[in-house]
């Protein structure tokens, strides 16, 4: 399928893109349509950030949250955006966006129906020598991004820089803190698959161009980590906040609109970002106390009035599979000031308060006018109920 530039008959009209957009929020598929209580802050446009060259860009997913918002900061700065991906999530208008700037956005866009598990149809698919930078927004494992990898490391590739997703869930647990990028990593952790594909672009040499993204948690509408959801779901109920430990661990958070312009400044900058990695949230940290009293303030409530209830983690008891809190309960977060130096960025929701800001008005509200909240509250009640609060500073 292609949005725009094909053949009359693969051509997917914006007309036919409504109705199938239509479809899927009447099935359930899509919350894109219920209109947010206020705007969010427009996004920081390319008229603000180095002059570049227009560039023909890949990415690889581009329909879900950080891979929307990249695809939609791309296109405000004039660059050509192919997607590819299964064909299987529809776009989607972002808070902030307006109709005629999302049908545009639509209408301006390749789409390439295809799986990036099958080296073949990559092969057969994509063009190397058709796109200067190619961002993979999704690779969890070595053998998802090696063909790509391959792909572009040949003669015919016109590739300046290949830009990977990673995650700051590589580094080793740490008693100091915060996170450089030249930090300790950890082979054993879950996001072991991210370490070992950054070993493989690496393993590629020095003329293969690339560079890698490690965000912590990041926030904002849209999200499908269920990270703001957790907190506002119970502060709208009248609810205690559960939170593991004394609750003062420190975390970092980030906003997808930050991380869309840091990973498009990529664009222009790759002498500068030529085989590095770059730590990816805002400038700060707060607790998980912090967090859901951020949460309280954002949805209007007084913060001080919140109950907070905590929990020893390795002495409760829940069902098989169920999550009890949304992070992990460690010190985590990261110094982005590589990022901010070689990507000449700086975030703009450099706040708590203003992530969830914006995720509170612009998301839960309508999930919640559209009755998609989940309101599991079932480990709630049990920590409620039995548990013990360990000893601790609260």
């Amino acid at each position: 399928i292609m949005f725009a530039n094909a053949a009359p008959s693969n051509r997917l009209s914006m007309a036919f893109l409504r109705v199938l957009l239509a479809l899927a929020a009447l099935a359930g598929v899509s919350d894109a349509f219920v209109a947010p209580a206020v705007r969010a802050r427009a996004p920081l446009s390319s008229r603000l950030q180095m002059q570049a060259s227009r560039e023909s860009v890949l990415i690889i997913g581009g329909t879900r949250f950080a891979g929307a918002y990249l695809w939609r900061e791309l296109k405000n700065r004039g660059h050509d955006v192919t997607l590819y991906n299964r064909g299987r999530t529809l776009p989607k208008i972002i808070p902030g966006e307006s109709d005629a700037e999302f049908e545009a956005r639509c209408r301006g866009t390749k789409c390439i129906v295809g799986d990036r598990t099958d080296p073949e149809q990559l092969r057969s698919l994509i063009d190397p020598s058709a796109y200067t930078y190619v961002y993979d927004m999704n690779g969890r494992e070595r053998t998802d991004t090696a063909p790509l990898a391959d792909l572009f490391n040949s003669p015919r590739s016109a590739l300046k820089s290949f830009v990977y997703m990673s995650s700051a869930g590589v580094y080793k647990k740490s008693q100091e803190m915060p996170h450089f990028e030249v930090d300790e990593v950890d082979p054993k952790s879950r996001h072991k698959g991210k370490l070992e594909t950054e070993a493989y672009l690496r393993s590629l040499g020095p003329s293969f161009n690339w560079c890698s993204i490690r965000p912590t948690y990041i926030c904002g509408p849209q999200n499908y980590n269920p990270v703001e959801q957790y907190f506002f779901e119970r502060v709208d109920a009248g609810r205690p906040v559960i939170i593991p430990s004394h609750g003062e661990h420190l975390t970092g958070l980030g906003h997808v609109q930050d991380l869309a312009v840091a990973m498009a400044n990529v664009i222009g900058r790759e002498q500068r970002t030529n085989q590095q990695v770059y730590n990816i949230q805002n400038t700060g940290a707060i607790s998980f106390n912090g967090v859901a009293r951020a949460a309280a303030k954002a949805a209007g409530r007084d913060p001080e009035q919140l109950k907070l209830v905590h929990f020893d983690p390795k002495a409760v008891k829940f069902p098989e599979g169920a999550k009890a809190f949304p992070m992990r309960p460690q010190h985590f977060f990261t110094n982005v000031d590589k990022a901010r130096r070689d990507l000449d960025w700086e975030p703009q929701y450099n706040s708590a308060e203003a992530i969830l800001a914006d995720s509170y008005v612009n998301d839960f509200l309508a999930k919640k006018a559209a009755s998609k909240l989940k309101n599991d509250f079932t480990c709630d009640d049990i920590v409620i109920q039995g548990a013990r609060p360990p000893a601790g500073v609260y």
